[in-house]
């Protein structure tokens, strides 16, 4: 079995190192509907207020239109992902996206609270089966070495900048026309995708056909819906309260429960042996951190942006689109850094250098001069962070048989999406500790700037742990 660092494997010409044209047809399709999911994560966060106020939410229920999504792209994203294993990832991936579009213009269409969040965990559950189904199509249909790390870069790449790019889509969109235009935007895009895909992608599945196993099933997705309840009322109310310290414990104690099952089970969900390489392990902790840090870092840097400049919401998201061209600057060029220093020590040396640019945050001052210092450090952070996604994408995906690329996919999906989801209360938290319910911009920047250290420990953590354990098993 490959290490990490082994130079790879000889391809035939056609996929060692040229992209052919069907390969290239097939990219481009699994690459836009990507792009798609991932501005959805972020695409109404500008909008909610005006969301709010056309169609009634109560200043609390405001925040359930971005939880009724995480919940359900999160929790059942590794469910999925074995689904698509079993069933076929092309169809579900169809199926996915089909029932993405439907959603979308039901949400684009919503007269009232209950029919906009049905649409929303529709489009979280549509998420969760697409995401991990397209991650797999491409895992299985570029082979290891320098082409698929290629198209993981442009993946992970495309997937970062999406989520910034829903920030400033979502703002525009709002101010320009209407909020509804943030749903309707999906349909067009899931149409031409349920056209073409069919005839470019084959249909990839493990022949096997094994028993979906349905105790583990259930408790993962159970303790994922619970650790996700109880991160995001965390970030609400706190985290001491007994509704997020009952489903942060909820969570864990389900999560333990899955491992068990999957012990004892004859066609586990995650075969234990897969829990136990560290490649695995290791590769997607390193990604939950980065997802953690980057996109938490986006809400700090809004925070600063609004509260202490005084932006309004659409030039604070315009802002990110430094942070997105850093980070597809780091995704284009992701392939090559693995070739020349290895998966290891890309999650090494992009893990240090997304440090270095966080924690040159701290020095923002309280003037829009120090936009500059702004905009430097998020687009180098941008690139380190996309190097470390890349990094971690192919580590966790790399040594496994194709009969396995959905279920280790779905994990490193599942690891990105509650990234995302941890990443925004932990910061929040930190940041209402220090400032409390103050508005003083002077208490705000300092609540913000603690928020940005404890940003760079922990993206500080990721690459000590990649360093460490992933060097050692190179080593022995």
């Amino acid at each position: 079995m490959p290490t990490l660092d082994d130079p790879p494997a000889t391809l035939p010409p056609t996929t060692s190192g040229r992209l052919t044209g069907r390969l290239g047809l097939v990219l481009v399709v699994l690459l836009v509907a990507q792009f798609m999911l991932a501005v959805d994560f972020s695409i109404l966060n500008v909008a909610l207020p005006v969301i709010g106020r056309g169609l009634g939410f109560s200043l609390g229920g405001l925040q359930w239109i971005a939880t009724s999504f995480a919940l359900a792209a999160a929790g059942f994203t590794l469910l999925f992902g074995r689904i698509a294993d079993i069933v076929g990832r092309r169809r579900l991936f169809l199926a996915g996206l089909a029932v993405l579009g439907a959603a979308s213009l039901v949400g684009g269409l919503a007269v009232d609270p209950a029919m906009l969040l049905t649409a929303r965990v529709a489009q979280g559950l549509a998420t969760a089966a697409v995401t991990p189904a397209g991650l797999s199509l491409l895992t299985s249909s570029f082979p290891e070495g320098p082409l698929r790390d290629r198209a993981l870069g442009l993946n992970g790449a495309l997937m970062s900048a999406g989520f910034t790019a829903g920030a400033v889509l979502g703002g525009v969109l709002t101010d320009l026309l209407s909020w509804r235009w943030s749903f309707f935007l999906n349909v067009p895009v899931a149409v031409v995708v349920l056209i073409i895909a069919p005839t470019v992608i084959s249909e990839s599945r493990d022949e096997t056909r094994p028993r979906l196993d349905l105790p583990g099933a259930l408790a993962v997705t159970l303790g994922l819906l619970s650790l996700v309840y109880g991160l995001t009322t965390a970030g609400e109310y706190g985290f001491g309260t007994t509704r997020a310290l009952g489903g942060l414990l909820a969570g864990v104690a389900l999560l333990a429960a899955f491992y068990f099952v999957e012990k004892g089970s004859p066609q586990p969900l995650v075969p234990v042996r897969i829990l136990r390489r560290r490649t695995v392990v290791v590769g997607n902790l390193a990604g939950l951190l980065a997802f953690v840090t980057e996109t938490s870092l986006v809400f700090l840097m809004t925070l600063y942006l609004q509260k202490v400049l005084g932006f309004s919401p659409l030039a604070a998201g315009l802002s990110f689109g430094v942070l997105g061209l850093g980070t597809v600057t780091g995704g284009v060029g992701a392939a090559r850094v693995i070739g020349r220093i290895g998966t290891t020590g890309t999650l090494v040396t992009g893990g240090l250098i997304q440090a270095a640019a966080t924690v040159a945050l701290v020095g923002l001052g309280d003037s829009r001069s120090w936009l500059w210092l702004l905009l430097t450090a998020t687009f180098v952070g941008g690139v380190g962070n996309m190097l470390v996604i890349v990094g971690f994408m192919v580590t966790a995906t790399s040594g496994l048989p194709d009969a396995e690329q959905g279920m280790a996919t779905g994990m490193a999906t599942m690891s990105q999406q509650i990234g995302i989801t941890m990443g925004t209360p932990i910061m929040s938290a930190v940041v209402t500790a220090r400032a409390g319910g103050a508005t003083d911009p002077a208490v705000i920047l300092h609540a913000v700037s603690l928020a940005v250290l404890v940003n760079a420990a922990v993206v500080l953590a990721g690459a000590v742990l990649a360093g460490v354990f992933l060097r050692a098993r190179k080593d022995a």
